[in-house]
């Protein structure tokens, strides 16, 4: 009776098991069936939108469906993060990210999500100098700026686009091997981030070089210094901020594509390869340069390790760097 009983209460389980891994593999092979959505935390004009806008172009012509912006900027990216985390796993919905997601556990309370666990890594797109700027009537050197920092201790300000964003995240760090206190301004974007420095309501910030080459190129801020090692092309006569006094600063932003963490592997392969396919179009490679922009295509699973590194990574600085986590 036992015997006879075991299987035919199994049959329904195994089919079961049969037909989901069987939907997968037809829903994989067939994708994408309709367009295909990249969230984005952070407002239009911002890096981490126009990394996704420029891949998108040409993602939609190896998908063979269109692929749409969709940006939702609030909390640094925490919200469309969650959006995407909490989303239906099936690769019509992913989500552009910089180098705050895996900053956010070093200076975030508590996340609605799990960078490593909730996530799927699709591909790293671009690497992004940054630039230390100042209002057109403010500091025009690293060292005047700390000299003023410190002649008044916390009369400064700061802006960044959100709180757990990349570019709080490089200012802190700045502030701190700096030796000077400021207030923290934090925006929904890094465009609304410049916007406030060029206004002069705020002292200064450390935007993405594509955002800070036009309006240094007007004369709307003072470039006082690149995060990089090297001194970039598109500002050559800028000097990078160790260059400018401030010795063993360094700071490189990347950017990248996640999908939700159950995404069927063959989907995420296959946006992997789409995704590399244009980063290494010459055209692309090209536009991305002239906005002070590096690709950097890597494959799905390298990009999952390279997140949980740059995540202690960022970790041992903060604690280095006493930054507290809001």
């Amino acid at each position: 009776m036992t015997r006879s009983s075991t299987p035919s209460a199994a049959t329904p389980i195994a089919a079961a098991l049969v037909f989901a891994f069987a939907a997968s593999g037809a829903s994989a092979q067939e994708f994408p069936q309709r367009p295909v959505r990249i969230m984005v935390g952070f407002s239009a004009g911002s890096v981490v939108d126009i990394s996704a806008r420029v891949v998108a172009e040409k993602l939609s012509d190896g998908l063979k469906q269109p692929v749409l912006i969709d940006n939702r900027p609030s909390a640094g990216g925490i919200v469309a993060g969650e959006l995407v985390a909490r989303g239906n796993p099936d690769g019509y919905t992913i989500l552009s990210v910089s180098a705050s997601h895996a900053i956010g556990p070093a200076v975030t309370a508590k996340l609605p999500y799990d960078i490593l666990k909730d996530f799927a890594g699709i591909s790293t797109t671009v690497n992004v100098a940054s630039v230390l700027v100042t209002a057109a009537s403010g500091p025009k050197t690293v060292k005047e700026l700390i000299a003023q920092a410190k002649a008044k201790p916390g009369s400064m300000n700061f802006s960044s686009g959100g709180i757990a964003s990349s570019t709080h995240f490089v200012a802190e760090l700045f502030n701190s091997m700096a030796g000077i206190q400021a207030t923290h301004v934090p925006f929904k974007g890094i465009p609304e981030a410049l916007n406030a420095v060029i206004a002069g309501t705020v002292n200064y910030t450390i935007t993405p070089m594509p955002n800070a080459i036009p309006q240094t190129a007007s004369g709307k801020v003072n470039a006082l210094g690149i995060t990089v090692a090297k001194r970039q092309p598109q500002m050559s006569d800028t000097p990078t901020i160790a260059e400018a006094g401030l010795a063993g600063f360094r700071y490189d932003t990347w950017f990248g594509l996640l999908a939700p963490a159950a995404t069927p592997r063959p989907i995420v392969d296959r946006l992997n390869a789409e995704v590399v396919r244009v980063l290494n179009l010459p055209e692309i490679r090209e536009r991305f340069r002239t906005l002070g922009a590096d690709p950097i295509p890597m494959g799905a699973r390298e990009f999952d390790k390279f997140i949980a590194q740059q995540a202690q990574r960022f970790v041992e600085v903060a604690k280095q760097a006493n930054i507290k986590a809001e």
